[in-house]
């Protein structure tokens, strides 16, 4: 019975950390969560499987339990990614998408860039990948008004 207890508070504790960061896809849905709660939207472009600094922003900052809490209740997180393998490939919409995304916030195509919107979807600035600790690249966001 108690071996029975603390698996199952085992698996809640887990489930908890592997869903701790929810990024979206659709900026309908970001922006419907961003006016419920009253946030700022987070969107990011990125190539996931060919950008070296990409990858290093999704380790060095996103992935970390740190970022992770600073941006919780302050910003919906949305991800606009652009792989090139043939394994990573986006269903046709999502790249329809994502393509419709850049048109309007990543016109220069730069990877990876960090574009920070309104409630409404409204550009408030961009920067893009820094080698700084996850609390000073969450404090540069914030400074972006």
């Amino acid at each position: 019975m108690k071996k029975n207890i603390l698996l199952t508070c085992l698996f809640v504790v887990l489930c908890y950390t592997v869903h701790a960061q929810e990024w979206h896809t659709n900026m309908d849905e970001a922006k419907k969560i961003a006016s419920t709660n009253n946030e700022k939207i987070l969107l990011v472009f990125q190539g996931s499987d060919w950008c070296a600094p990409c990858m290093k922003l999704d380790k060095q900052i996103f992935q970390t339990e740190e970022f992770q809490g600073l941006v919780k209740n302050n910003f919906v997180m949305l991800k606009a990614d652009f792989p090139r393998k043939k394994a990573n490939k986006l269903s046709p919409e999502l790249e329809a998408q994502n393509a419709k995304l850049a048109e309007t916030y990543n016109t220069q195509g730069f990877f990876p860039l960090v574009v920070v919107l309104d409630k409404t979807g409204k550009l408030l600035g961009k920067m893009g990948y820094e080698n700084i600790s996850p609390k000073e690249y969450y404090n540069k966001i914030l400074a972006i008004k």
